[in-house]
């Protein structure tokens, strides 16, 4: 028989008549099974290493013992070993005890009359948080093969809180049954546990496990946070989603976070979980409570963020709709690109207008004004059809309509900062997404990013050759050259010179949203753009 710890009471799919009633044959060994036990074995098996047929094993996952010794008992007073038999129908005691701060696993073998020993049978070093899930079920197993063998368990004492569990009263514990008379063939099995301290184990592993799981999802949650307490997610559900955060499962990494792919446990919803690290100046609960407003944003070319979960040492986790084609980065850049893997110029005019309606709403048609501040193409997330859709709201700032934004703390990425947070001069309002949204457009036209330090010294900044070819009249060979001629050449001049009108460095010589939109769909010319390199250039 065994005493046993396992994820399930039922054990679905063991063999009631082998293995221990653990495994069947086609389970047996493999770590998914979360199994531990400690077999009190009289019947010795090739099949699994055994060392005799009396004998104890620690056994994880699978009946080939990963630590074993013949069935005795140290005696502090002879100072030795003394051996023991499974078989006969003596009453025994056994201990088992772990201790995580040195993950270690005892246990113990002794007749009833023996007082605990000082020295364990079986001692072995093993870290069990890697086996244990989070629901667990303690007890015991046994198996009979092919001839009956009575076993009895006469009591065990189980405690939750640390320390000893209580010492059974042996006095107390009821009578083994009269044997009866079996076939001569046959030989008898009368074993019983008494575990006086057998739950040590899992008293003093419970707690080092609890405290562990405790600390690794620990959440920082504030009386102000239940009036959010809709759009929270618990951080234990966004490990399980993402597999503990598993690098299998990652989308992408930029500057402000690594975003992983997940499956709720619950919805089986599919999202996109997004760790930052919130060290802003901005403060934590006006941080919050934008993050939660964001999240009432509806529109057909945004990602929803459906909500946050905030940790300890200032790392939140953002929570957004699952788009199942990835970013359009990924389209653009991606070395090897192919005919099937290429996003045709009619997708791309597509998304640049689809992102333009989103900015529009943001800027203008929401109940409140939402700075964006880090538009640009890793940002713009596909959907199966390859719609774009602007999306990581992370760094976004909210404003009442027709309030002056005070935000002058720089964020976001080098290249589509306008220059007017660079020098510290300009404040997060909706002419720093405009500037974004220019690096966006020509770099979607160009398929190269706003800055390569890798490039030709006269590509190495994207605006700047876009200009120069443009005042050679030449403004088309600086299209994405994986397109070829496949592109409508008045669309193309149209994007790469509107890219340039919204990258000037005058804040306000930049058109708004509105603009931007009416230009895109042909509803009015796009100005001359005469004076636009000085203004650039500046």
């Amino acid at each position: 028989m065994a005493f046993v710890i396992a994820p399930t009471r039922e054990l679905p799919g063991a063999f009631h008549a082998h293995y221990l009633g653990l495994f069947n044959s086609t389970n047996i060994g493999k770590p998914s099974n979360h199994i531990i036990a400690i077999e009190l074995d009289c019947k010795q098996n090739q099949e699994f290493n055994d060392i005799d047929g009396n004998h104890v094993g620690i056994d994880i996952n699978d009946l080939k013992s990963v630590e074993s010794a013949p069935a005795s008992y140290f005696s502090d007073e002879e100072n030795r070993y003394v051996n023991l038999s499974l078989v006969g129908g003596q009453p025994l005691q056994l201990w088992v005890e772990y201790y995580g701060g040195e993950k270690k696993l005892n246990v113990t073998l002794a007749p009833i009359n023996v007082p605990k020993p000082k020295i364990p049978l079986l001692s072995l070093k093993i870290d069990l948080s890697q086996i244990i899930m989070d629901s667990m079920f303690v007890g015991f197993s046994s198996a009979t093969y092919s001839f009956p063998v009575p076993r009895y368990v006469l009591g065990w004492s189980f405690k939750m809180n640390g320390g000893e569990a209580r010492e059974l009263t042996l006095s107390q514990l009821p009578k083994l049954p009269h044997p009866k008379k079996h076939n001569t063939r046959l030989f008898k099995v009368t074993f019983s546990v008494i575990g006086a301290s057998t739950l040590v184990f899992i008293s003093i592993f419970i707690i080092h496990f609890i405290v562990k799981r405790k600390k690794k999802f620990a959440e920082v949650l504030e009386d102000w946070e239940l009036d959010y307490k809709p759009h929270r997610f618990k951080y234990k559900d966004l490990y399980i989603a993402t597999k503990g955060f598993k690098d299998q499962e990652l989308l992408g990494t930029g500057g402000f976070g690594r975003v992983y792919k997940g499956v709720l446990p619950k919805s089986k919803t599919q999202v996109a979980v997004k760790r930052v690290s919130h060290n802003s100046r901005q403060g934590e609960r006006e941080f919050i409570a934008e993050i939660v407003s964001i999240g009432k944003l509806r529109h057909r070319n945004i990602v929803r963020l459906l909500g946050y979960c905030r940790r300890h040492k200032g790392e939140l986790l953002l929570v957004y709709d699952f788009m199942p084609n990835g970013s359009l980065d990924k389209f653009l850049f991606n070395q090897t690109t192919t005919e099937t893997t290429m996003i045709s110029w009619f997708l791309r005019f597509r998304i640049i207008k689809s992102v333009a309606s989103a900015l529009l709403y943001l800027h203008e048609e929401w109940e409140q004004l939402v700075v964006h501040r880090d538009v640009k193409s890793s940002n713009v997330l596909l959907d199966k059809e390859l719609n774009g859709s602007l999306g990581d709201f992370g760094l976004a700032r909210l404003y009442d309509h027709g309030t002056d934004p005070q935000t002058t703390h720089v964020v976001g990425t080098l290249g589509y900062l306008a220059p007017e947070l660079i020098s510290g001069t300009g404040k997060a309002n909706p002419s720093v997404d405009v500037f974004a949204f220019g690096a966006f457009l020509l770099e979607v036209a160009c398929g190269r990013r706003p800055i390569e330090p890798e490039a030709s010294e006269k590509c190495v900044v994207l605006v700047e050759w876009v200009i120069s070819s443009w005042s050679k009249g030449s403004i088309l060979q600086t299209v994405d050259p994986k397109l070829g001629l496949n592109y409508k050449a008045d669309e193309m001049e149209l994007v790469l010179k509107l890219g340039l009108l919204c990258s000037q460095s005058v804040p306000t010589a930049r058109p708004c949203m509105r603009q931007v939109v009416r230009y895109l769909e042909g509803e009015v010319p796009l100005p001359e753009l005469s004076s636009l390199y000085q203004s650039i250039g500046t």
